[in-house]
């Protein structure tokens, strides 16, 4: 899970705030400066981060300046609704996600020795969900499957 050394970090950060920056335009939305600092920060690594770690990041970091925990909520709430980031439940932290814009549900492999998180689609799953619901007349309204573990460097 930890990345090649030659992987391009910077790409992923560019890649997905000019993604987010067409979505939002695309659907008449605003991508605050404060929207695309924390989702810059989300990005700037392959772990998930807290929203309390975002907001000393903030204060410490940020061209934005200082701001205040119901900002960063907010703008992980407006985040996490268009797609751009994934919450990861047992950690209470955020992930970006490599993909917004379509409509997904995704497993995380999650590293508990370097915390690096992957995003992965296994549709094998997900069939099985749907497959289990529909017989059992249930309706899924999200999904969050966390599989922890340690990573093929870790683990080595």
């Amino acid at each position: 899970m930890p990345h090649d050394p030659s992987h391009d970090h910077d790409h992923c950060i560019e890649a997905a705030l000019k993604e987010a920056e067409r979505l939002c335009a695309e659907k008449g939305l605003r991508f605050t400066p404060i929207r695309r600092e924390i989702l810059k920060m989300i990005w700037s690594n392959h772990k998930a981060v807290k929203a309390y770690d975002l907001l000393d990041r903030i204060a410490t970091e940020s061209p934005v300046g200082s701001a205040k925990p119901p900002t960063v909520y907010r703008a992980l709430d407006f985040l996490m609704n268009e797609g751009f980031v994934h919450k990861i439940e047992s950690l209470n932290a955020y992930i970006g996600c490599p993909h917004p814009g379509t409509n997904h549900l995704s497993q995380f492999l999650i590293c508990d020795a370097c915390s690096d998180v992957v995003e992965v689609n296994i549709s094998a799953i997900e069939e099985n969900i749907k497959i289990v619901s529909n017989d059992n007349g249930f309706q899924v309204r999200g999904q969050t499957i966390e599989v922890h573990g340690l990573c093929r460097d870790c683990s080595g």
